[in-house]
């Protein structure tokens, strides 16, 4: 492995994906995840030297450093190619440590989906470690720490041996009883609904609410008041429509999905807990195989990310899908001429298809039921985010009789878009 360059990934499936993308000349291997961590025997932060934290290697990784170490000795170049976050560029500070690297040489390499050509493009753009993702990192767990080990025995004490207190459950667990305490606080107030049913000769019969007197709204908190308004209603008489106001709206599709709105619409739609909804997303990002020359391939972007931002050539490739499959009409983004060219890739980016055209149905012969569930919904999502908006007819009429004013709203469905 003499003149081989050497590139350091944290998981073995991630890491074979790569291998073939690069060639003979790379050789890609694992860190298993992080390699260096806080004590657990005690707290592992200096409070006293400005929350100084004391890594050491964890605990069954020794075999893995210790060949991450031969390896570098051979490599005639080292690339760290975590994950792109806080917690890869973390691992990529950690490994560049104990391999004696300099943060700032140019050897991290990211990249947002795990295709041949997102690989090859990441390798001609590497970069330093970026210190700010890292710090941001080590802010967070060592609040974990702090808070773990100040409220945890606290716990043990009052409540129950071997509970934890987390940076994050801490608080939620705050937020959840302070509105518990707003509901038991709460003093509910009655209040009543008027309908109506009307009619204009034959035509269909329409609903209308109660709205107000005089066009003023009012809200109707009791019976009585009820029965006051309907004495004031002349049932022999009709009712007048004093204006009529008619709209144009626009529903605009949702936008592709951020890990926590995909976590939200997997366990609604496909009954997916959140710990099986992302192992389900990393085996789709880090590679299934396809058979036959394209072999393993990233089928969707990174998924741990809360940007819904997306790249102009993955909205070129699905402008081109859209007016094939559904017509100019349907497509949110015109079709741009010749093929762009992209930069680095951009850690913050939406979680979607790295390709628009392996459908949900091309993939049926290598995809498991629940992959497929959940690969279809980030494709249907994706893909109706780059589609027109739908345009909606609304029509607002006012009804009135004797001061006694009535509302009804209608829609109707122009284009479906």
């Amino acid at each position: 492995m003499a003149d081989k360059k050497l590139v350091i990934v944290e998981s073995p499936a991630k890491a074979k994906t790569i291998e073939k993308y690069l060639g003979r000349t790379y050789k890609v291997v694992a860190s298993l995840g992080h390699i260096r961590d806080l004590p657990k025997s005690q707290m592992g932060v200096d409070v006293d030297n400005d929350y100084e934290p004391k890594y050491i290697s964890i605990r069954g990784k020794g075999d893995v450093i210790k060949s991450l170490k031969k390896d570098a000795k051979k490599a005639s170049k080292i690339y760290l190619a975590a994950d792109p976050d806080r917690e890869g560029e973390a691992i990529a500070w950690h490994v560049s440590h104990i391999l004696g690297l300099d943060p700032k040489a140019k050897n991290r390499v990211v990249f947002n989906e795990i295709t041949k050509d997102a690989v090859k493009n990441a390798f001609k753009t590497p970069r330093g470690i970026d210190m700010d993702l890292v710090d941001a990192q080590q802010a967070r767990r060592i609040l974990d720490r702090l808070v773990g080990y100040s409220i945890s025995p606290l716990l043990w004490k009052k409540v129950k041996k071997g509970l934890s207190a987390g940076r994050v459950q801490s608080v939620a667990l705050k937020l959840i009883i302070d509105r518990e305490n707003e509901i038991k606080n709460f003093t509910p107030e009655e209040y009543w609904s008027l309908d109506a049913e009307f009619q204009k000769g034959r035509s269909k019969k329409f609903s209308a609410s109660f709205y107000g007197l005089k066009n003023k709204k009012q809200s109707l908190k009791n019976n009585e008041a009820v029965q006051k308004i309907l004495g004031q209603v002349d049932k022999t008489k009709p009712f007048a429509v004093t204006n009529v106001v008619k709209k144009e709206r626009k529903r605009f599709p949702s936008p592709p999905f951020t890990t926590s709105t995909l976590q939200q619409e997997a366990n609604r739609k496909l009954g997916f807990r959140t710990r099986k909804t992302m192992m389900l997303a990393q085996q789709l990002y880090e590679g299934i195989n396809l058979g036959g020359k394209l072999g393993t391939v990233g089928l969707i972007t990174y998924m741990r990310t809360d940007s819904t931002r997306v790249s102009n050539v993955a909205k070129t490739e699905t402008s081109h899908y859209l007016h094939e499959k559904y017509g100019e009409a349907y497509a949110a983004v015109k079709i741009r001429q010749g093929k762009l060219q992209e930069g680095a890739q951009d850690a913050h980016e939406a979680i979607r298809p790295t390709s628009t055209l392996r459908t949900p149905d091309s993939l049926t012969a290598v995809l498991d039921k629940d992959q497929m569930k959940l690969y279809r919904l980030i494709w249907s999502r994706f893909v109706a985010s780059e589609m027109t908006p739908a345009i909606i007819d609304t029509v607002a009429v006012t009804l009135d009789q004797n001061g006694v004013t009535f509302r009804a709203n209608g829609s109707q469905t122009k284009f479906e878009g």
